[in-house]
């Protein structure tokens, strides 16, 4: 996301004033398509502080003291004046920041030609707009995380390591499943929505009153969210803040800070080839932007091109890189070591974890890890290339507990409603997918097993029915979908659906049902449908199918393989297609306009806690009906892009939404 930001002239000399703001220019700026009256404005916005959220854990101890912040709390004039504003209206405001898709277009061009170098100056003129300074972030004592794939996973295990601990956790991460909350944790826990609300306006209006000498520039909607993060965690004082890197490293918007107190690194792989560079060795070069002089880092095992460059990107800033050891390195006295998650690359993001964890409790003097003295001839200790590898040690029950009880939605997550079995996985790189796969078939297998199914070099026998494997796939960005799609060939699956992540064809109709979170205005309607389209042409090559054979309308009153039919007060063309029905086919493959109507025809009703459509979902595919209807079990991996897997979850669990 960090990519979307917009470019900002530099404010050179000029001081952060307060101005009166007037409510309707905030409200001229929200979506055209929403009223102004829409806005319901009837609470007085709170001064202050709001809670302190949980203190310390008994077992804190004395080690630890929180520090005296100099960070300035106070509200802004205007918003001791401003009426206060519902969450919906946060959204609303905070949605107009997002970069619409020419501009996001433009912003690639510029960053493949090399154009970055005022990506942070424009960042730090928007901290200093907001009435921050770039020093204040000293203060949350900062663990910082790149990498292609597991970066997530290896700060939601710091997360709950450090919490076990006692300590007042703050987690900054991206993209948001459901709500946008999701981002900023404190505590294990998304912001409240009051919180959020608090701080948005807070956030917004000081950006708000300055954006004349800025231009009038706002900062575009991953920088907001990440200046909103920083701001949170020094209200509500947090003891540390894990932040995870949107894209790349060097040039991202996180990357202004200044002295985290350890940094780390994750798998890498390739993603984001447009911004990043279309090389392993490129893309090492921008996660090794987040070294900074002094400060230790960690990274994984990497091959051996990508991880020649993270050493010489720590040599040249001054940072002392070690490898990891494997999990199997750490050792404990008679308690089990087991992961919260699944998965066997989950292994590295552990161990990585808990080397960024130690460090930190070594920095802040904790009895349990005697400080670590940096050795001051660190870069001659770089042999062949490689970083030195750090040691194992002993794991503490705060680690172990923390290890096992960890939670990260949309990752390897298995939901399970009577017949029917979801496999949520939010893989969307090479390294990532062979991982979910791996995963997939380990678990999958198990459970037809348990229904009376065997599998062997032949293939898959029934004993007591049948089982249905199905995959909903969609993927975004410049990734190559037709990589893995066929890294998925494995999984023998009898169906595959493809949708385009929009929640519901009747989702710009009802925004308060679908969500306003889950609004993308950086993607037009017609390209998510296009890549969709795209997709399935991919699949279909894969699994030897034929394009002329793709459509049986027999009894249909569409024509055409193709068809976008126009719905009442849409102003877009939705997308309507038949899957196939040739005999000789081995997967069929079937497109749907929403994920909701994917989902509805992929459970054929055997799941009664999915949400029912908005919209009829179209009657297609009357074998593939009865196949569902009739197995024993119905698997569904879903998978290929975070944003399917928020979509679905929004679906599946009702929890989320609240």
């Amino acid at each position: 996301m960090t990519s979307l930001d917009s470019h900002c002239q530099e404010v050179r000399g000029e001081s952060w004033r307060c101005s009166h703001v007037c409510l309707g220019v905030m409200m001229a700026r929200l979506p055209r398509a929403v009223p102004a009256a829409w806005l319901k404005v009837h609470r007085s916005l709170q001064s202050g502080v709001e809670g302190k959220g949980a203190g310390h854990g008994a077992n804190a101890g004395a080690w630890w003291w929180r520090r005296r912040r100099s960070y300035n709390t106070a509200p802004t004039k205007a918003a001791l004046r401003l009426p206060r504003m519902e969450y919906q209206d946060a959204i609303m405001a905070l949605n107009t920041l997002q970069t619409n898709a020419s501009t996001l277009e433009q912003i690639r061009r510029e960053q493949q030609l090399g154009r970055t170098k005022g990506t942070l100056e424009a960042m730090k003129s928007f901290v200093h707009r907001a009435g921050m300074k770039i020093e204040d972030f000293d203060q949350l004592a900062i663990i910082h995380v790149t990498g292609t794939k597991g970066k997530g996973s290896t700060c939601a295990f710091c997360e709950k390591i450090l919490h076990e601990y006692g300590l007042k956790t703050g987690f900054y991460s991206s993209p948001h499943l459901v709500q946008v909350r999701e981002r900023i944790r404190i505590n294990g826990k998304p912001i409240s929505r009051e919180l959020f609300t608090k701080y948005f306006w807070q956030v917004y209006n000081r950006l708000d009153e300055t954006k004349d000498i800025d231009a009038g520039a706002m900062p575009a909607y991953f920088r907001f969210l990440t200046i909103l993060a920083f701001h949170i965690f020094l209200h509500e004082k947090v003891d540390l803040a894990i932040i995870e890197v949107g894209i790349g490293g060097a040039y991202d918007c996180t990357n202004i800070i200044r002295r985290p107190v350890v940094c780390g690194v994750s798998s890498l792989g390739i993603d984001h080839v447009s911004i990043l560079g279309d090389t392993m060795e490129k893309i090492a070069w921008q996660k090794g932007g987040i070294f900074k002089p002094g400060v230790p880092a960690f990274t994984v095992s990497q091959p051996s091109g990508p991880m020649s460059v993270l050493v010489e990107r720590a040599k040249e800033i001054g940072c002392f890189l070690q490898l990891c050891p494997d999990l199997e390195d750490f050792w404990s006295e008679g308690e089990r070591l087991s992961l919260g998650l699944a998965g066997e690359h989950q292994k590295s993001n552990a161990s990585l974890a808990l080397q960024l964890c130690r460090t930190w409790l070594q920095h802040h003097n904790h009895p349990d890890f005697p400080p670590f003295q940096q050795p001051l001839d660190f870069a001659e200790r770089y042999e062949m290339q490689q970083p030195p590898i750090s040691s194992g040690f002993c794991l503490t029950t705060p680690m172990i507990n923390g290890l096992r009880d960890t939670k990260w939605l949309g990752r390897s997550q298995i939901l399970k409603r009577g017949p029917v079995t979801y496999y949520i996985d939010g893989a969307h790189t090479i390294g990532s997918i062979k991982a979910c796969v791996k995963w997939f078939q380990e678990h999958s297998l198990k459970e037809a097993k348990a229904v009376g199914v065997w599998e062997s070099e032949e293939g898959i026998g029934l004993s007591s029915g049948p089982v249905v494997r199905v995959l909903l796939f969609n993927t975004t960005g410049d990734r190559d979908a037709a990589a893995l799609l066929k890294l998925l060939m494995p999984c023998q699956f009898d169906f595959a659906v493809f949708c385009p992540n929009l929640l519901d064809m009747a989702q710009n109709l009802n925004a308060a049902k679908c969500g306003l979170d889950q609004k993308n205005y950086t993607v037009s309607l017609e390209n998510m449908l296009s890549r969709c389209l795209d997709n399935h042409r991919a699949w279909c090559k894969l699994t030897e199918v034929k394009h002329d054979n793709l459509w049986n309308l027999t009894g249909s009153t569409l024509e055409g393989s193709t068809t976008f039919v126009k719905r009442g007060g849409l102003d877009e063309e939705m997308l309507l297609l038949r899957g196939p029905e040739c005999e000789h086919i081995t997967t069929r493959a079937l497109v749907f306009p929403c994920i909701n109507n994917g989902l509805q025809w992929i459970t054929q009703g055997r799941d009664s806690d999915l949400q029912p459509s908005l919209a009829k979902p179209p009657n297609v595919h009357p074998a593939g009906v009865a196949a569902l209807k009739e197995a024993s079990s119905i698997q569904i991996l879903i998978t290929g892009s975070l944003h399917l897997v928020g979509g679905c979850l929004k679906l599946l669990d009702q929890s989320l939404s609240q």
